[in-house]
């Protein structure tokens, strides 16, 4: 049998893609004339192999249901159909939901039951091709092989005698009506299914007339779809069984590719864009894949890296027309050098992007150039807010005006013929153009405004100005010898995530991006964390930018001036230093490769992580450094991060990690509330301030604590936490922060122990405690640039350079690391580009190189 989506009806087609997109889908049909063809003698019908294939295929798929609802009884159905286990049946017109059904009638049932069993033997008497088929709560009688006039008059009498008596429900259908004791309707037994596994769309397929009530009660994304001939309220129909077997094979593939991405890109490759205001990312084939708007932390315009192409993209590629190779791959992509212009290129196409520098703040502009010598393929698909609103687009002469969403939105393309497309929701716009290398085609995506009108810039302007940007502040920067162009896009990637119009730093680039791929660990980083915004801005210091730690400090006085005192401080903000909303799923994206939930928002923002306040003083201690002064503002924010520590370090907390468990007394946030106070008593001497009476007294309190608490003797080792033997690498920093002389043979021990159980090859795992969530995790660069400054510290340099240059071959292609590496797979792992990878490279390059 072929089985060919193209032969069913192209509306059919359309709202089956929609179906498959839904978060939890429940896939229902009939048994005979649906799976199975209708036969003389029904003991042989036997479905379609391919339907059954399907429906198991289905099955076998995340947050999908699959389920068989017959007329037939439970046992029989189960017997004759030999479907897998994976697929739910569902057994006498949905009276029976398992097999020990029979077993829980009420007495009255089971003697009703009884007596209709006997009338009805006696009413079918001596007609012949009469049969009855006896359920466990209900008596069928059949009429498909008697003559038409015997049938009648059988029907007759059932329906005038036995059918007429006190609690029995009648279901009639295609030459056969079934007496019932309890109450049987297929359009009930789809409610059941769809309750029990919380099902936002289903799919009936019948052929009968009692699935009728079945399709009754399709709703909404529902869809519903009649076999064969006959009135019906379902919407939709196909032929035969062998359409029904295309229709649920082409859901599968359809369900299957949304689910789990066409050929998701590796997140190593993926490169970014950014104009110190927002980012976007490209995949290797120069796929616009991610862009949010107005800001970096708002909803997605594209999304397609977490939600395939139906989530939104815009992609250019050479034309596949004229006989040229299908889908050519790229030769490659690269950054220009000291920029954040990404070229990718193929044997006769260039495709540059970048994003304008200079414009208002409400505007996003993205710039792509396509020159060469072949025809380019474009396709322009944006779906804003995550692609839950429809978009409607408009062509005009100076290119094409996306309506329908909150923040207006042109793509600025003169000359360019558009052909606009429409799923049903969305529609999309397709051209093929045709750049020379003199007249090369410039397509502006401008979000935020509605103009359509040439700019006063040409694009050759707008950037060369972008570039000069970011090669005269790269051009700038003192960079170590080991892996100095490495370093130099480290450095500007971390300037990449900072925000120049609030101070405020991104801690990563996306949201949602695995810890394993098809695994629940996917979190939103889009955000600025007091932890991570101070070690970005303390690691440009340390290459010789001051501006981006100044004005993260600046977002910082501006926080505390909205809280009652800093030791209410939350761990994370908003760009604009405003706390965040609940933590919410977006059910409507698979997530990257499958891997969900999909999360805006982030729930530490209500945890408790009492390490934040040292990072922050570290941070003003090296700028202090760096520009021989220590401002007055920054020094008020010493004494408030120093005031938060003596009230609460000796509290439990949720650690750097943000482990969604109850609270312990990290190592690690005691060390940080040491480092606040070690740093601050510095600072005074160094700058002639005058601290606090009890920051040196409490200073070795805590020094004191943490050694008598936090090594366990069992072990040879500083622990996680004073409850428990684990492990974890940030307890390093018992040493790395000098709480400890690093030549103290604890720390070496601890170094070693950590070494043994938590460095895998090229990386080093956070911890292998159950942390309380399923499923594994990657191993941190983060935690591996620790363990190589330890490695140094303790004289193990050779360790130290091997695991380096391991780090280093871990990055993508354009220089880009992600937060972990999978050593087994040999792929990044989480958001995408990693502050933490960034900064910790840096570091690593700085110390082998002194």
């Amino acid at each position: 049998m072929a089985l060919t989506a193209e032969a069913l009806p192209a509306e059919l087609r359309r709202v089956i893609v929609q179906l498959a997109r839904t978060p939890r889908l429940l896939v229902a049909c009939d048994y005979d004339g649906t799976l199975a063809p209708i036969v003389a003698d029904p003991n042989m019908a036997k479905p379609l192999p391919e339907s059954v294939h399907a429906l198991r295929s289905l099955a076998a798929l995340p947050a999908t249901t699959t389920a068989v609802i017959s007329g037939r009884a439970l046992r029989d159905l189960a017997t004759l159909s030999r479907l897998p286990a994976e697929v739910h049946l569902v057994g006498s017109h949905g009276s029976e939901f398992d097999v020990g059904f029979v077993h829980e009638l009420a007495p009255e049932a089971t003697q009703l039951r009884t007596d209709l069993q006997r009338a009805l033997q006696e009413t079918v008497s001596g007609h012949g091709g009469v049969s009855l088929e006896n359920k466990p709560a209900s008596v069928a009688v059949h009429v498909r092989r008697a003559e038409p006039d015997t049938a009648q008059i059988v029907l007759d009498a059932v329906r005038s005698g036995p059918a007429t008596w006190d609690g029995v429900e009648v279901t009639e259908g295609k030459e056969v009506i079934e007496l019932a004791v309890v109450q049987t309707d297929k359009g009930n037994a789809l409610d059941t299914l769809r309750h029990q596994v919380g099902a936002t769309a289903a799919i009936f397929i019948g052929d009968d007339v009692t699935d009728e009530k079945a399709f009754a009660r399709l709703h909404g994304p529902d869809v519903g779809l009649k076999v064969g001939p006959g009135e019906s309220l379902a919407d939709y129909r196909v032929e035969d069984t062998t359409e029904v077997a295309t229709v649920l094979a082409f859901l599968m593939e359809e369900r299957r590719t949304w689910l789990y991405g066409e050929q998701a890109p590796p997140i190593e490759r993926l490169t970014m864009l950014s104009n110190e205001r927002t980012v976007a990312l490209l995949t290797p084939d120069a796929r616009l894949t991610w862009m949010c708007h107005p800001g970096p932390d708002s909803a997605a315009v594209f999304a397609d890296l977490l939600g395939g192409p139906g989530a939104g993209h815009f992609s250019i590629r050479p034309s596949t027309g004229n006989g040229a190779p299908r889908n050519p791959l790229p030769l490659g992509q690269r950054y220009v050098p000291g920029t954040m212009t990404v070229e990718t290129r193929w044997s006769r196409l260039l495709v540059t992007d970048y994003l304008e520098h200079g414009v208002d703040s409400h505007r996003t502009d993205l710039i792509r150039v396509i020159s060469g010598s072949t025809q380019a393929a474009i396709e322009f698909a944006p779906r804003p807010e995550f692609g839950q609103v429809p978009v409607r687009l408009t062509a005009e002469a100076g290119g094409l005006r996306v309506q329908g969403t909150a923040e207006p939105m042109v793509l600025h393309s003169p000359g360019v013929q558009w052909e606009i497309t429409s799923d049903g929701m969305h529609e999309s716009a397709h051209a093929v153009v045709e750049p020379t290398d003199t007249r090369p085609v410039v397509l502006e995506l401008r979000c935020g405004t509605e103009d359509l009108a040439p700019s006063p810039m040409s694009e050759s302007q707008r950037r060369a100005a972008a570039d000069a940007y970011w090669a005269e502040w790269a051009g700038k920067l003192r960079l170590p010898e080991l892996e100095r162009d490495l370093v130099q896009r480290s450095a500007l990637t971390l300037r990449g995530l900072c925000n120049s119009d609030t101070g405020g730093i991104m801690a990563a680039a996306t949201t949602s991006l695995p810890e394993e791929i098809g695994g629940v660990r996917n979190w939103d980083y889009r955000y600025c964390w007091l932890r991570d915004g101070a070690m970005t801005a303390q690691a440009l210091v340390t290459v010789g930018s001051t501006k981006e730690a100044e004005a993260f400090l600046d977002w910082l006085h501006r926080v505390l001036e909205t809280l009652p005192g800093p030791e209410r401080l939350h761990p994370l903000y908003t760009l604009a230093g405003t706390g965040l909303g609940p933590e919410a799923v977006i059910d409507s994206l698979p997530g990257y490769a499958g891997s969900r939930p999909v999360r805006v928002g982030n729930l530490a923002d209500q945890q408790v992580q009492l390490d934040v306040f040292g990072p922050v003083v570290e941070l003003v201690a090296h700028l202090a450094e760096a520009t021989g002064r220590i401002r007055d503002a920054d020094w008020d924010l010493v004494k408030a991060m120093a005031e938060a520590v003596s009230h609460r370090w000796f509290e439990p907390d949720h650690g750097i990690w943000e482990e969604r468990d109850v609270p312990r007394h990290h190592v690690y946030s005691k060390v940080m509330c040491w480092v606040t106070l070690d740093r601050a008593l510095k600072l005074a001497k160094t700058y002639e301030r005058a601290p606090e009476p009890s920051w040196e007294p409490l200073r070795e309190q805590i020094a004191q604590d943490v050694i008598k608490n936090g090594w366990h003797p069992d072990v040879q080792a500083f622990t996680t936490a004073y409850e428990g033997s684990d492990l974890d690498a940030a307890s390093l920093h018992v040493g790395l922060s000098g709480l400890i002389d690093p030549s103290d043979e604890r720390f070496t021990a601890t170094v070693t122990a950590i070494e043994a159980e938590l460095r895998s090859g090229s990386t080093v795992y956070r911890y292998r405690r159950d942390d309380g969530l399923p499923g594994d995790e990657g191993g941190f660069h983060l935690c591996a640039a620790w363990l190589i400054e330890a490695y140094l510290l303790i004289g193990k340099r050779t360790e130290a350079e091997e695991l380096f240059q391991q780090i280093v071959d871990t990055a993508g292609p354009t220089g880009l690391l992600a937060e972990e590496y999978d050593p087994i797979a040999e792929r990044s792992l989480g958001n995408h580009p990693q502050a933490y990878s960034h900064l910790g490279l840096i570091r690593c390059a700085q110390l082998l190189s002194a």
